[in-house]
């Protein structure tokens, strides 16, 4: 039996989202196994609480310094297992300081940035394509069950006290990417929104704090003609649950929101360009993807993305503006038919 178990993936919120399904699998197979997990102070707001899991906190903007500290934090431990769940050089050089009998990583066509050397073994070849199913061979690789993907985030009275903002029906626009490049335009966004509220919909409009999501933000409330709810900068990612689990829809980009919307089991409308939804997009929700991604991948590679290697990725800054109202408007109107046909 492993006794105790080290979870290396440090970030986005949409890939700790990912890892948390496979972590809570591997929890529920083995109750008795002791689970650290080293993740991003991000992150961190988002899990730091959940039930039966250590969280220790790496925080990047210090580097070697907080690399230090998580390692002068687990100095007494040793784990019988490292998952070794992310292949950024700056995760594996912490690895350096875990102590761990076995360092599992990923199988030799996605290792990249050298993380074969920081691991004594490897996850055999797989065809899996989404990253989810990819976390998810590690835990199969130590023996857990193949189920299908659940989450659950801990959410307090505190964080439920958001719904006092929030309308009785609606849909969620999300719009703000890590990258602008891989935003939608904020005109196009309107006009979905003004078909949502003709549809019986209010539209509740999310985004953190920065100018840039304002801005993006204050882009689509002025193309419309009515009121939305704007909750821009005022929730932290745990309100944001509670937002997004008690949505209809969301909308959004290649971004952790619509990851998040999946967990609280929401049906999301992922808007692709830059990278293969069948790979990044919201696990639940890939039949309501809007995508452009393999067009453009066949332009500048001459190639379909099933003959590229693993997570190939497209170059330009205006790709995203290949996507037309019309083919978000269509894809929202099949998914609120559909949803009404199963209720």
């Amino acid at each position: 039996m492993v006794r105790s178990i080290c979870i290396l993936r440090l970030s986005a919120i949409g890939d700790v989202c990912h890892a948390l399904s496979v972590v809570q699998h591997i929890q529920n197979t083995y109750p008795q196994s002791k689970i650290t997990w080293i993740m991003g102070k991000v992150e961190a707001q988002l899990l730091g609480d959940l039930p039966g899991v250590e969280v220790v906190v790496f925080d990047k903007t210090q580097g070697f310094t907080g690399m230090k500290m998580v390692w002068k934090q687990l100095s007494s431990q040793r784990f019988d297992l490292l998952l070794h769940m992310q292949v950024a050089l700056r995760a594996s050089v912490l690895t350096l300081g875990i102590r761990a009998k076995t360092k599992l990583g990923f199988s030799w066509g996605i290792a990249k940035e050298g993380q074969w050397l920081f691991t004594n073994q490897k996850l055999p070849s797989t065809r899996a394509i989404h990253v989810l199913d990819n976390f998810m061979c590690f835990a199969s690789d130590i023996g857990c069950p193949k189920v299908v993907p659940e989450w659950f985030i801990p959410l307090s009275k505190q964080d439920e006290s958001v719904k006092a903002l929030l309308p009785a029906k609606y849909i969620v626009i999300s719009p703000s990417a890590s990258k602008p490049e891989r935003n939608w335009l904020a005109e196009r966004y309107a006009k979905v929104a003004e078909r949502a509220v003709e549809l019986g919909f209010a539209v509740v409009i999310t985004g953190g704090p920065s100018a840039a999501e304002r801005a993006l933000a204050d882009g689509i409330i002025g193309a419309c003609q009515f009121d939305l709810f704007d909750l821009v900068g005022k929730t932290n990612l745990k309100s944001l649950c509670v937002v997004l689990r008690d949505a209809q829809v969301v909308i959004a980009p290649d971004s952790g929101p619509a990851h998040l919307a999946t967990t609280q089991g929401t049906p999301v409308i992922g808007l692709y360009a830059h990278s293969n939804p069948k790979r990044t997009g919201p696990y639940n929700s890939l039949n309501w993807v809007v995508s452009v991604y393999e067009e453009v991948v066949l332009e500048q590679h001459g190639k379909p993305s099933k003959e590229l290697a693993w997570g190939t990725r497209v170059k330009g800054e205006e790709l995203m503006a290949r996507i037309t109202t019309d083919r978000v408007i269509e894809t929202f109107e099949r998914l609120i038919s559909d949803l009404k046909l199963k209720k």
